[in-house]
């Protein structure tokens, strides 16, 4: 006895390898357009609006909120980026950039007969390598060295904005935080507030 499927005769059926390899390509598209924008030497994309607003930036989680993304693989490695900036504020670009080598490496596995189960749990070892090493890089920073906390500010500020502006920038904001930190407590990032200037 056979199965039957009701499918909308508009959509689109694909097979499995097919399935994978449009997936994959929609992964490897977002991360091409993405790709140039990484680094303060990143390029500006302008955006336009359908009222014909325009807006330059390089900022991936700008590009990725203002983009009308359909295709749910890259509509979820969008959310995922998205959910990186709203976590540590930084780091949208390179999350999409990752997820794109880690998908081309998998296809390029696929092809070669290895079990996307196998491969999941390779991703996941190396994950867990991953947290290791970067654990043994970790350098504790002494929240009254200002100089240090300047450079960390400026290599975040560095990839949003024009690195001279980075600079006195990273300074600014520096002091600010030093402002509302109270000496033996965790700073309390609701006491900084964000303003968007016109």
């Amino acid at each position: 006895m056979s199965a039957a499927t009701v499918v909308n005769k508009n959509n689109e059926v694909a097979r499995k390898l097919q399935a994978l390899l449009i997936n994959i390509g929609a992964a490897t598209g977002l991360q091409s357009i993405l790709r140039s924008n990484l680094g303060p030497k990143g390029t500006l994309k302008m955006l336009v609006s359908g009222a014909g607003d325009i807006k330059l930036t390089k900022d991936g989680a700008v590009l990725l909120s203002e983009m009308h993304i359909q295709h749910p693989t890259a509509s979820m490695i969008a959310r995922t980026a998205t959910a990186q900036d709203d976590i540590t504020g930084d780091g949208t670009t390179s999350t999409v950039l990752i997820i794109g080598e880690l998908l081309k490496e998998a296809q390029r596995w696929i092809g070669e007969g290895v079990h996307p189960r196998v491969l999941s749990e390779g991703f996941e070892a190396a994950r867990q390598m991953a947290l290791e090493h970067l654990a043994s890089l970790r350098v504790e920073i002494d929240p009254s060295d200002r100089d240090a906390l300047v450079q960390v500010a400026r290599a975040t500020i560095g990839t949003k904005i024009h690195p001279s502006m980075a600079s006195q920038m990273a300074e600014v904001v520096t002091d600010a935080v030093h402002k509302v930190r109270v000496e033996g407590k965790e700073t309390d990032l609701h006491m900084v507030e964000i303003m968007h200037m016109q």
